[in-house]
């Protein structure tokens, strides 16, 4: 009896002792596994802490936090949208120089016709019927005989003006009543109508006309200018081998910085010292190629204005590829030094509205060219 209860007590001893062992072990275990994932969050924050000062650092150097995947990725786009510009532009040159029909165009029914030569935009505004009605009487066809026009010598002549400010009013009802009657206006429901936009509203005519219209060219008439629609013709149809033209009567005036002055330029102090104009063509009338007309479409929103249409327009092409050409035939001028038959235009007196006859016309007009910077 007492053998076996010594045997007893020494078993008993033995596994209370492998049971301490045991849970060592598991002790053990678990601190070393505490221990390691607690090295690896001290790891993982200290790299994130490692890239945050990175960061710090590059976004503190002005340096870009992008990859460098990405900016490849960037650099390519802007050479895309480069190289989408440039075909652009060449497809207009060669849609000028008659690589896409450059005299005709397919109307979908098995016919072609001629290409519009020009589109006219005769520059007016309000109370100025007067004018209008001397110009239909004098050089610009009404009705059928304006369509007949178009069919036949492919010159489009209409008369632009905007919008009152006061949307609806006596001025704009006017101008719709006139409209209906005569059916020869563009007008600009965007542009607001005042001397001092005059600028934006010659930018929109070109927009308007060249999404309109395709023509080879298309003109800004002042609505005081006496146009010779053959000699314009026969003018603009010797430079059709030409894609980027601007043709006018080229002069280089006087800025002028009196904000008292008629012709004042807001702007004056971003052309020098000496306050001259860059050479531009004059503003009673010029002509753009259609190349131009469709950068100046596409580019509506880059291309800012100066105080004077003529000076913007001339603006918009410092830096292109463009031919300016100096023609003497533009310059209303001309008909009071006896290059009656060939001139383009005239600018005509303030009375232009009581000359019927042609002559009539011409004695008026004789030597009274404006003369503006």
């Amino acid at each position: 009896m007492h053998t076996r209860g010594g045997s007893s007590s020494r078993g008993q001893s033995g596994l209370g002792f492998g049971s301490r062992v045991s849970s060592l072990l598991l002790a053990m275990f678990a601190t070393m596994a505490t221990i390691y994932v607690a090295g690896r969050l001290w790891q993982d924050a200290e790299t994130r802490l490692h890239l945050v000062e990175e960061l710090d650092e590059r976004i503190g150097q002005g340096k870009s936090a992008v990859s460098v995947d990405d900016t490849l990725k960037i650099i390519a786009c802007r050479e895309q949208q480069k190289r989408l510009s440039a075909v652009e532009m060449e497809l207009a040159a060669a849609r000028q120089a008659g690589f896409v029909s450059n005299k005709l165009v397919d109307k979908g029914d098995g016919h072609s016709k001629k290409r519009i030569l020009v589109v006219i935009g005769i520059i007016t505004t309000f109370g100025r019927k007067k004018n209008r009605d001397a110009i239909r009487k004098a050089w610009m066809p009404t009705g059928a005989a304006l369509k007949k026009m178009e069919d036949e010598k492919g010159i489009v002549l209409r008369f632009v003006i905007g919008r009152s400010a006061n949307r609806g009013d006596s001025l704009d009802r006017e101008i719709d009543n006139e409209n209906r009657q005569t059916n020869d206006f563009i007008v600009l429901d965007g542009q607001v109508e005042a001397t001092e936009e005059q600028p934006k509203k010659s930018k929109l005519f070109f927009i308007h006309a060249v999404e309109t219209w395709d023509a080879e060219f298309y003109a800004k008439v002042n609505d005081d200018v006496y146009v010779n629609i053959d000699a314009l013709g026969a003018t603009l149809s010797t430079h059709l081998d030409k894609p980027r033209t601007y043709i006018g009567c080229m002069k280089s005036g006087e800025v002028f910085s009196e904000p008292t002055h008629k012709w004042y330029e807001p702007d004056w102090w971003k052309f020098g010292d000496a306050k001259s104009y860059f050479r531009h063509a004059s503003g009673e009338i010029y002509a753009i190629s259609r190349a131009l007309a469709q950068f100046i479409s596409i580019n509506r929103s880059l291309l800012r204005t100066y105080a004077h249409d003529d000076v913007s327009t001339g603006s918009w092409f410092i830096g292109l590829d463009v031919q300016h050409i100096d023609e003497s035939k533009f310059c209303c001028s001309s008909w009071a030094t006896g290059l009656f038959l060939s001139c383009v235009c005239v600018c005509v007196c303030v009375f232009v509205c009581v000359c019927v006859q042609t002559t009539t016309l011409l004695g008026r007009s004789h030597g009274r060219a404006r003369k503006r910077p």
